[in-house]
């Protein structure tokens, strides 16, 4: 995918259900929404729940948040073959030109879903501390190679018997020091710094200093009752032959 300042910086947001992605990406609406122009994609599998929420909070014009029904397990509209996704964003991109910033929210899998680089310019990974402290520690291609790890809904951390600097300080080491936030959307400071985050990304894809970087393929996997969807770790995707590399 080519570098190209002239269009819309694309942030994939991935993670498990129910770590609160579509909730992080209002939070987003709401912190950048004065300076940046927006846009926002959604991916559910039979549904525009998320969608549906999103608009129904307010965050954006409604026009502005487009949903995607994948038909399908949701890493594979989002990494496998990711047409359906390009295309909604191009269509955005083009009604409301220019846009800075397209958020494109995955559906909710596993560990193990990561965005291809031909859908978007960087990518950050959501867990929850409700999902247990120990998480962080189990790697994984979006936890340990996304641009920038969310630890989101500290505030609940009291409630579940989480440590919050012990799950942090196990994804800086999983991470090998890359970025960790610790976010809650009720505590302003840690809502500022995703904030900066971003913008910084927003301006270094501005000025074409900002390289996408393909976090890995995801690790061998099967669905239940489903086998004819099988992913093995070492295979090429159609859309990656014009970049020459593959994902051994």
């Amino acid at each position: 995918m080519p570098d190209s300042p002239s269009r819309s910086l694309r942030l994939g947001i991935a993670g498990p259900v129910g770590v609160g992605k579509s909730s992080l990406i209002a939070t987003l609406c709401r912190a950048l929404g004065d300076e940046l122009a927006l846009g926002v994609i959604t991916n559910d599998i039979y549904t525009d729940e998320d969608a549906r929420f999103l608009r129904s909070a307010g965050v954006l014009a409604p026009e502005r948040i487009r949903a995607v029904e994948t038909g399908a397990c949701p890493h594979t509209a989002i990494r496998d073959d990711v047409t359906a996704n390009l295309l909604a964003v191009e269509d955005l991109e083009q009604d409301f030109a220019p846009l800075d910033l397209v958020l494109i929210e995955s559906g909710g899998d596993n560990l193990t879903a990561t965005f291809s680089p031909a859908l978007v310019d960087a990518q950050l990974f959501v867990l929850d501390v409700a999902g247990g402290g120990d998480v962080a520690r189990k790697g994984g291609p979006g936890i340990a190679r996304a641009d920038l790890l969310i630890v989101n809904k500290t505030d609940l951390a009291p409630h579940v018997g989480v440590d919050v600097s012990a799950m942090v300080a196990d994804a800086r080491t999983a991470r090998a020091g890359a970025p960790v936030i610790a976010l809650s959307r009720h505590d302003p400071h840690s809502v500022a710094q995703l904030r900066a985050w971003v913008l910084a990304l927003v301006d270094r894809h501005r000025s074409g200093d900002h390289t996408p970087i393909d976090p890995g393929p995801m690790a061998p996997h099967s669905h239940a009752h489903d086998d004819d969807h099988d992913h093995d770790a070492h295979h090429e995707h159609p859309h990656d032959a014009d970049d020459h590399h593959d994902h051994g």
